[in-house]
């Protein structure tokens, strides 16, 4: 399926390349965007004009990525088994590592909340049988006071997850499974309602991996065969091919409509209708 007027440019252009497993983008506000390469155990930042810098090595082979509230980054280390904040003094300072004195699998992908709470999955990935202490792929809470909560434990591999505009459903996609759950959240910050938003079944390699979604609503989801666009129904309404195949998303720009795409040895980039969230 071709993609929709949900993009205004139908070609993606390769902006950067070399990597070996490129993850996590953001946009930072003041006009740059950074990245993870997982093995690399680096954090990338690309500036407009092209200029690639390290942001930050080692990285704790960090995977997602996000900004709070305060504009500090938020990383899933994989590799650490944590969620950090990095400090604007360039600290690196641990919020999650625990759920109930057991160690995290590895954090995977993270999003924050306009009351701070942080929002992240934690699926096996990065950590070998063996040194598993959970027993479960969790989705976890991290409120404003530091308190860690599970949400969900009954995913096989929960893997990129997004808010909507409104902040009233999160959205998390399960890759072994092949499709996008959605709950609601209550004031609390806790989930309900589950449901199944929308199906990736795909004869092609993958499944489905980080997501974002734009100011209508519209879902864009990293998956097998380029990136999935779905509507607020949960119809998919277009897939953009890259020549890779991708892993996550970010809107950025100073008009936040273009859309990053990580996709494991390269960063390619779209135009998109509608700004992103």
């Amino acid at each position: 399926m071709k993609p929709t007027n949900l993009l205004t440019s139908q070609e993606p252009e390769c902006v950067a390349t070399g990597f070996q497993f490129a993850e996590g983008p953001v946009w930072h506000p003041e006009g740059y965007l950074l990245f993870s390469d997982i093995p690399a155990d680096r954090i990338y930042r690309r500036s407009p004009d092209g200029k690639l810098e390290i942001f930050r090595q080692p990285s704790g082979k960090s995977n997602g990525l996000t900004l709070d509230r305060m504009v500090r980054l938020i990383a899933c280390e994989h590799g650490n088994r944590r969620v950090s904040r990095t400090e604007f003094d360039g600290s690196v300072i641990p919020l999650a590592t625990h759920y109930q004195g057991r160690r995290l699998n590895s954090p995977n992908d993270v999003v924050v909340k306009s009351d701070g709470s942080i929002y992240f999955t934690d699926p096996p990935y990065g950590v070998r049988t063996d040194e598993r202490e959970l027993e479960f792929q969790g989705v976890y809470r991290i409120a404003a006071d530091g308190s860690l909560t599970l949400l969900a434990d009954d995913f096989e591999r929960p893997n990129g997850l997004a808010l909507s505009p409104d902040e009233r459903i999160l959205y998390v996609d399960d890759t072994a499974r092949h499709h996008v759950r959605a709950f609601d959240v209550l004031p609390d910050g806790t989930l309900a309602n589950g449901r199944v938003f929308a199906e990736m079944q795909s004869p092609a390699t993958g499944g489905p991996d980080g997501m974002k979604l734009d100011v209508g609503g519209n879902l864009y989801v990293a998956g097998a065969g380029g990136t999935w666009l779905f509507d607020p129904a949960g119809r998919h309404v277009g897939t953009l091919v890259t020549p890779e195949r991708p892993a996550n998303l970010a809107f950025g720009d100073t008009d936040r409509r273009t859309l990053y795409i990580t996709a494991r040895t390269s960063v390619y980039r779209v135009r998109t209708r509608l700004a992103g969230v």
